[in-house]
């Protein structure tokens, strides 16, 4: 009777453990959520949606994209969601450089130590310097050389924001005396007709529609960009400033190896199709894959620029 029992015991036991297997083996067994901490629209939501939607066809489960945008808080608010949610990956970061680069260092507790690992990067935003066409300057060094006699307004998104700090330290590291700054909602062609700006550091899908009457100064990307492949980056003038905005897939660290892999398998063919690509030949933004070792490492890189770029601003 005892020995009945106890095989009982076992029988039961073994299921338990092949169900917790199988269930684990099952991933994605009910709907998953990719979190951009951004209002929808943008180039980082748009391109989530399509690995959001082949997640979907690939596995048979809902996925979508959750905006979560934080509003003076940035992308943070949204990362601290992910960062508190199961490490199971049914719950997906598609984040910008500053979570992984600057959220650790500025006291929320939730991402300090940093609890992500990447997946892998997808974006370079199209982040340009420009000018009207008509303007004195067609290339930094001029832009520098009449700043030194005349007074020239920057535009921008926010001076806390990558693609500002990069432009701001550009200008001290190539003498560019700007007699002052503004962040604008909007920095498109009638910021620049307008004379509310002089030169305006925005993303080149909203100036798209003019791009034959501007100057476009440098690329704040990693690469030129395909649009204007004339226009040096702000690295190849002064490789200290070599800082992009990014965007990447990230999970919790404690998340399984065979989680991400699926998650990877999707998103990597998402962004080589070929909705990705026309999304990149018809706005100028840098699509790719960006293997997670190779996030790894361009973190750290990133790291060490920000503190170059605000060691060059701070003094």
């Amino acid at each position: 009777m005892k020995i009945k029992t106890l095989l009982k015991g076992a029988l039961a036991s073994a299921a338990i453990v092949a169900s917790a297997v199988s269930a684990q083996a099952e991933y994605p067994e009910k709907p998953v959520s990719f979190v951009v901490p951004f209002p929808p629209g943008d180039m980082e939501d748009v391109l989530t949606r399509l690995i959001a939607d082949e997640f979907q066809k690939e596995y048979g489960v809902a996925a979508a994209v959750v905006n979560k945008p934080g509003g003076g808080g940035g992308p943070f608010p949204g990362a601290i969601e992910v960062a508190n949610a199961p490490a199971d990956g049914y719950t997906i970061g598609s984040f910008v450089v500053a979570v992984p680069v600057i959220g650790p260092n500025i006291g929320i507790p939730e991402l300090n130590p940093n609890p992500f690992e990447p997946l892998g990067n997808f974006l370079t935003y199209p982040f340009v310097i420009a000018a009207k066409g008509d303007a004195p300057y067609k290339n930094v060094a001029e832009l520098a050389a009449y700043s030194k006699e005349n007074d020239v307004v920057l535009g921008h998104f926010g001076a806390p924001l990558v693609p500002t700090r990069v432009t701001m330290a550009l200008g001290v590291s190539q003498g560019i005396e700007f007699a002052a700054d503004s962040a604008f909602d909007a920095l498109d062609c009638n910021t620049l007709a307008s004379g509310d700006a002089d030169v305006i550091n925005t993303t080149l899908q909203l100036i798209l529609p003019c791009l034959d009457d501007v100057t476009i100064l440098a690329s704040v990307t990693g690469e030129r960009i395909s649009l204007t492949p004339d226009a040096p980056t702000v690295a190849e003038i002064d490789p200290a400033l070599a800082l992009s905005l990014w965007n990447g897939l990230f999970i919790h660290k404690d998340t399984p190896a065979d989680v991400r892999e699926k998650i990877i398998a999707v998103a990597k063919k998402a962004m080589t199709s070929e909705a990705a690509m026309k999304i990149a030949g018809d706005t100028g933004a840098l699509v790719y894959w960006q293997e997670a070792a190779d996030v790894e490492a361009q973190i750290v890189k990133d790291g060490e620029s920000l503190g170059t770029i605000m060691g060059i601003l701070n003094n």
